[in-house]
């Protein structure tokens, strides 16, 4: 923008990002970019931080030419230098003027606007009134004010957080045995292991990304089932919008179904998204051994189990690794790749390449039960369970954890995932680790039947077609009921203590997962909280 012209070619990605890490554009972008595409474009540009194509900005002053497709760049930009070269004076941006009718009164709609849609963020409103100073000010003063606002900004703690997610997202890239020239296996078909929810879901991920997947699945129904629910999913995608109807048919026809396992033996890779069960793992992971050609690689999207077992299960463990998806699968960023002590550098290399191309944040985790997010997770609900015993309602908890920031608290959390997925691993707990301590409430809540959302009933009330959360007093009474059993005197709970333990929680187990060598880095376990688990990312 400081140049005296400016060229592209068709394609190319113009964008000022700088509030996307909770800062101005510096160096006089918000000056210099309204004088060149006008008030209301330079003003979006510039508050939502993303690019546009040279070619949509053609007819601005921005660019002074935009090549033909194909061009060379180098030479006809030579070209286009030699045929302005004599030109005097020099023209310069900041010699323009921003001319937009009654711009005091779009700018402020502007402010309106983005105040409520920035949230804790400041630098979005920051933008504004930098834009509006390139508007009203010289343009001395506008640099003075953008330069002033840029150094402000970059000493809060919103920007420091959004620099830290920022760098921490390509750190969780790089793997320190793993060089990045480590070849990787080529993926041009996939293949997914049950077609249920989270099943499809991850099918979702490969279609859109333009790789063919087959589903597999051991009954017709539940197979007609799984494709009904993609399709809809992606007729959703449409009324919304988000996704052109052919688009969504292109993806619809990538993505096939079988029940056979002879149908998915030719799959570069294969994901088995089934029954949370050791049992259940080996018995599909003993037929992929069989099936799959060589070479392919055999991935599970186990949230707890022990991945070196089920890596056992066939007589090529090089060749396993988890990807464990959340759910919803086709919307949640993170992605945990788990490697096994045997699973191959090259296996991880391709797994890393594979988050990026299917737009995932993938996060590397050793083995242990819960990787890092389900076993911190459990931390944090076990005292969530404790503050009931205490003290405190589900609704109270909820209320001061989302009032930090979360998506969500714990309890309606639990509700949407399922009350009953906590319960089988707790069972499981209660075998393999009978020195844990778990407040029984939670399981006299599955006892019920209470299994959250889909049942209608969890902590909370729900009723027909409506995800709100109504207080149960069914449930409350059941809490004060089982406190009073136990013999615990209930006392007022403030915000936060709740606040306190809860994170802190959080906090000490992913200490012991950095310490364990689980995490590479301290860094990753924030990515994993940032993108799969709702923690609030002004928050750092």
């Amino acid at each position: 923008l400081g140049c005296h012209y400016r060229v592209a070619l068709p394609g190319a990605q113009v964008g000022l990002p700088e509030v996307k890490i909770g800062l101005v554009p510096g160096a006089g972008g918000t000056q210099r970019l309204p004088r060149v595409v006008g008030l209301e474009l330079g003003l979006n540009m510039i508050v939502s931080g993303n690019p546009v194509l040279s070619e949509k900005l053609a007819e601005t002053k921005l660019f002074d030419r935009v090549f033909d497709a194909g061009a060379d760049l180098v030479a006809a930009s030579v070209e286009f230098a030699n045929s302005i070269a004599d030109v005097r004076p020099l023209p310069k941006v900041r010699d323009l003027k921003i001319d937009y009718p009654n711009a005091e009164a779009f700018l402020q709609f502007s402010r309106n606007t983005v105040k409520a849609m920035a949230g804790p963020f400041p630098a979005p409103l920051e933008c504004v009134e930098c834009v509006a100073a390139a508007v009203t000010k010289k343009i001395e003063d506008g640099l003075a004010f953008e330069r002033e606002r840029f150094f402000a900004l970059a000493q809060t703690s919103e920007s420091q957080a959004l620099r830290h997610a920022f760098f921490a997202e390509r750190a969780a890239s790089k793997v320190p045995d793993v060089p990045s020239d480590t070849p990787t296996r080529t993926i041009e078909r996939a293949a997914v292991i049950g077609a249920g929810t989270m099943g499809g879901g991850i099918a979702m991920n490969f279609a859109n990304a333009g790789i063919p997947v087959t589903i597999l699945e051991t009954k017709q129904e539940a197979l007609d089932k799984g494709l009904a629910t993609i399709r809809k999913n992606y007729e959703n995608t449409v009324k919304k919008g988000k996704l052109a109807p052919e688009k969504a048919q292109q993806r619809i026809g990538l993505i096939t179904g079988t029940l056979a396992y002879d149908d998915i033996g030719q799959a570069d890779i294969v994901v088995e998204a089934v029954f949370e069960d050791m049992e259940v793992k080996g018995q599909v992971f003993r037929k992929l051994d069989e099936v799959m050609k060589p070479g392919a690689i055999l991935a599970s999207n186990t949230s707890t189990l022990d991945l070196n077992r089920i890596a056992d299960f066939t007589s090529r463990p090089q060749d396993v690794i988890g990807l464990h998806f959340f759910s919803p699968a086709n919307v949640m960023k993170l992605l945990e790749i788990v490697r096994g002590a045997k699973t191959g550098k090259d296996v991880l290399a391709t797994a890393l390449a594979l988050s990026k191309k299917i737009r995932k944040t993938g996060v590397v985790s050793g083995v242990c039960d819960g990787f890092i997010g389900n076993r911190m997770v459990e931390q944090y609900l076990r005292q969530a369970f404790f503050l009931l015993e205490e003290g405190a309602l589900p609704e109270q908890v909820d209320k001061a954890i989302e009032k930090f920031g979360f998506a969500m608290g714990p309890f309606r959390m639990s509700d949407l995932a399922g009350n009953d997925i906590g319960w089988y691993i707790r069972k499981r707990r209660y075998a393999e680790s009978p020195e844990l301590v778990y407040s029984p409430i939670p399981d006299r809540l599955c006892e019920a039947g209470r299994f959250g959302q889909k049942t209608g009933a969890g902590w909370y009330d729900y009723q027909a077609g409506d995800r709100k959360p109504y207080p149960s007093a069914l449930v409350n009474d059941m809490i004060t009921g089982y406190s009073q059993e136990a013999g615990i005197e209930r006392r007022t709970i403030s915000d936060e203590e709740i606040l306190q333990r809860l994170v802190f929680a959080l906090t000490n187990e992913g200490a012991r997962i950095l310490e364990e060598g689980i995490a590479l880095r301290a860094s990753d376990i924030d990515m994993v909280y940032l993108t799969g688990y709702g923690f609030p990312l002004h928050r750092g």
